[in-house]
């Protein structure tokens, strides 16, 4: 089981859609290629793990063969991503990739069409970008992921957060 970790004071959260083979060896989130990828990207706009921002899945176990998560798997583990949501307070909540995004946002939403919007909930305010793993399959993905990383550090500064 991989639960999160970070600033617990963050006023960013970050949520992808599961481990992956590395952080579920080492039960943590976000510390194989794609997590130091987005870590990477986080350090040059000056947002550290430690400081500023927690980082989670919505599903705390890894799928059998690194499979997108089922329905049924990620309704199982939402109580828990509620409880983090609610514990933590963010500001800013990241979706990272289509599967955090839809089950966060809605099913309507696509990751290609609707990354970078902001959506306002309750005094919270939610975006979602590329999950970086993707940007390894397209690196074409590598300008709007960076466009979206500075959106966040934007909406950062601007909430004075």
């Amino acid at each position: 089981m991989v639960f999160g970790e970070g600033a617990l004071k963050a006023k960013i959260m970050f949520i992808g859609e599961a481990p992956g083979a590395d952080e579920d060896r080492i039960g943590r989130p976000f510390v194989g290629r794609a997590g130091k990828l987005l870590t990477k990207g986080l350090t040059a706009l000056d947002l550290q793990r430690e400081r500023d921002y927690y980082i989670c899945n919505v599903c705390k176990c890894r799928p059998k063969n690194n499979r997108t998560p089922y329905e049924d798997e990620m309704m199982t583990c939402i109580p828990y991503l509620r409880n983090q949501v609610a514990l933590i307070k963010p500001k800013i909540i990241v979706c990272l990739g289509a599967t955090s995004m839809k089950c966060i946002l809605g099913k309507e939403w696509r990751i290609t069409r609707d990354r970078g919007k902001w959506v306002e909930r309750k005094g919270c305010y939610i975006t979602a970008t590329f999950h970086p793993a993707a940007l390894f399959r397209d690196e074409s993905k590598k300008i709007l992921f960076w466009k979206d990383l500075k959106s966040i550090k934007t909406m950062f500064e601007k909430l004075k957060l």
